[in-house]
């Protein structure tokens, strides 16, 4: 799964990569959490396909249009690539409303032994620039008639690399992608739903536990975690290096 993120760079280089032509007031978020605001980027209602992708501001936590109330988004946070077209909460948006989620960043934790002790990773390009989850979008309507939109993350089985640490992945779409997925038919969407099999460089970093808190929100977050936070991996797993290169 994908149950927190962050988005630091600066909105000129979001730009870039995405082509929206708004420009969002986006401060350097750390630790983005479910139910928070995030910033996702969706084809344009109107215009052909030259016409600048939507920037607009979502709750993380998709709340399907027949909810009856929204707290259920808080446990719609994920959607897995391989049931989109099947589930109820899912196969509108997956037809009609897919968006691409920006970030720089994700986590994960892996159980280090003990019980209930977690070892949290940093996973991100090597280069450290921005890149694109794979998300749809809904739009509910509330009893007094406000309108709230929202978004989830799909994810598909995860890397070997990456199922040291966890099972599951975010989907990471290169721009190639893009213009099928924003737009294309379901059956060219699908086909980019698979693990990350880029060329940019995927790497994992053990990172102190600050994380945990979501009321922890800035650099300090991705602080290395010292030896005796790493020590001890899960039995089944070997011990990792300080740093994972995933791809």
């Amino acid at each position: 799964m994908c149950g927190r993120f962050s988005l630091t760079t600066p909105v000129d280089g979001i730009r870039r990569l995405f082509g929206f032509s708004q420009i969002p007031n986006l401060p350097a978020r750390y630790n983005i959490a479910p139910t928070q605001a995030i910033l996702a980027v969706r084809a344009a209602a109107k215009g052909g396909e030259s016409t600048p992708p939507d920037a607009f501001m979502v709750r993380w936590g998709l709340i399907p249009s027949w909810a009856k109330e929204p707290s259920i988004g808080a446990r719609m946070i994920n959607a897995r690539s391989e049931t989109l077209s099947e589930k109820p909460a899912f196969r509108a948006a997956f037809r009609r409303r897919r968006c691409l989620i920006p970030a720089d960043a994700f986590y994960e934790w892996r159980s280090q032994g003990a019980p209930q002790k977690k070892q949290a990773f940093r996973i991100a390009f090597e280069d450290g620039g921005p890149f694109a989850f794979a998300g749809l979008w809904e739009d509910w309507l509330a009893p007094d008639g406000s309108e709230v939109e929202s978004c989830t993350i799909v994810t598909t089985e995860a890397a070997r690399p990456i199922a040291e640490i966890h099972h599951r992945m975010p989907v990471i779409l290169d721009p190639p992608a893009f213009g099928d997925w924003l737009t294309g038919p379901e059956d060219r969407a699908a086909g980019w739903l698979r693990p990350y099999d880029g060329n940019r460089a995927l790497v994992a970093e053990r990172i102190v536990d600050r994380v945990n808190n979501v009321r922890n929100d800035g650099p300090e977050l991705w602080e290395k975690a010292p030896e005796m936070e790493a020590e001890q991996p899960a039995a089944e797993n070997p011990k990792p290096s300080e740093q994972l290169t995933l791809f």
